[in-house]
């Protein structure tokens, strides 16, 4: 009888030990089911917080079931010495019941900061494809009494600012822009978003894309940030001429399909901001039906094999051999060529825009 009061006490440390068992389980429980909740949570992750999970739910169970068996046990008036040993785990988890909390707590600490990393590294990888989706975006308006093909593909670095854009200026006018900001990064990314825009604005002013050029030129100038050089193709189609007038601020050579012939339509003035005061002429050349414009930025021209690169002129040749041939499928297969050709992973990126009179 006089063992009695110990049956009671073990009970109570089996009772009290499994609530702190419960507790940790049921933080636990809150943990992985939001994480299997939340998308881009790695496997492994969910799979460590629920197995912590069922073993605490296992040992909370477990000290309710001694817990029973012992107060049974008491009210029976039994002593059995063998469950008078739960004591040990009892008292075990007691002692360390503020270690057991904190480490349930621990794991719920570090869930959270894992799932704001996530979102942190979800917006990082995010931005960059915004913005080349606002400077080289993947489908464009399409063009009445015009075939556009475009491509783009970011090189291995940082964002860049490689931007080109179409749209019509006039009942009968279209214009046709490629252009790179020189650097990676954030900086030249936002300076190609101002140049992109700016440029529609300049061109809706002026008719003359030179004019506007040097228009757009003056104004970068005085922001004080030369180290932003950019070079930039602009080609203005008038569909009632039959002419294709373009200007070239230190841009790679544009190819341009006419009358059976290809030919290269070089820069017409420096780069942008390069020189303050700098002029650039505006050139005119025949654009019938079934002429084709290629332009591109330096990335798919100075693809490297060795100290050997692409160049203009393997770009010139692949438009000589097909220049009938889909425009979307000749940017393909130009930046697949270039791709082929290269030894390694393209380290810049790489736009090109074609447009065809129909």
């Amino acid at each position: 009888m006089e063992q009695v009061p110990l049956l009671v006490v073990v009970a109570a440390a089996c009772l009290a030990a499994s609530a702190v068992w419960g507790r940790s389980a049921l933080r636990l429980e809150r943990v992985y089911r939001r994480l299997e909740r939340q998308e881009g949570v790695g496997h492994e992750a969910v799979s460590v917080v629920r197995v912590a999970f069922r073993k605490d739910a296992t040992f909370a169970l477990l000290m309710w079931l001694v817990a029973v068996s012992t107060g049974v046990a008491a009210l029976g008036q039994r002593f059995r010495p063998a469950l008078a040993l739960a004591v040990i785990p009892a008292a075990v988890t007691l002692w360390y019941s503020r270690q057991f909390l904190g480490q349930a707590a621990l794991f719920e600490q570090r869930a959270k900061l894992e799932r704001r990393a996530e979102e942190v590294l979800s917006q990082e990888n995010l931005a960059p494809m915004l913005w080349s989706a606002r400077l080289a975006p993947d489908e464009l308006p399409s063009m009445q009494g015009f075939e556009v093909g475009s491509v783009y593909e970011p090189g291995s670095g940082s964002m860049a600012g490689d931007f080109y854009d179409i749209y019509p200026i006039g009942d009968t006018r279209l214009a046709a822009v490629i252009g790179d900001v020189a650097g990676h990064g954030i900086e030249p990314s936002i300076t190609a978003f101002q140049v992109k825009y700016l440029l529609r604005v300049f061109l809706r002013q002026y008719r003359d894309p030179a004019q506007a050029l040097e228009e757009l030129n003056a104004l970068l100038s005085t922001q004080n940030k030369p180290e932003d050089f950019v070079s930039m193709c602009v080609a203005v189609f008038d569909q009632v001429a039959g002419t294709l007038r373009f200007a070239s601020a230190g841009h790679p050579a544009a190819w341009v399909w006419h009358d059976g012939e290809v030919r290269a339509l070089r820069s017409t003035g420096p780069m942008l901001t390069l020189d303050p005061k700098g002029t650039f002429i505006s050139r005119d050349v025949p654009m019938e039906p079934g002429d084709l414009l290629l332009m591109y930025t330096d990335g798919l021209a100075e693809a490297r094999q060795g100290e050997e690169l692409f160049g203009e002129e393997r770009i010139g040749a692949m438009l000589r051999r097909d220049p009938g041939r889909d425009t979307d499928t000749l940017c393909k297969a130009l930046l697949d060529a270039a791709q082929d050709f290269s030894a390694s992973a393209l380290s810049d990126d790489v736009a090109i825009l074609a447009i065809r009179r129909i």
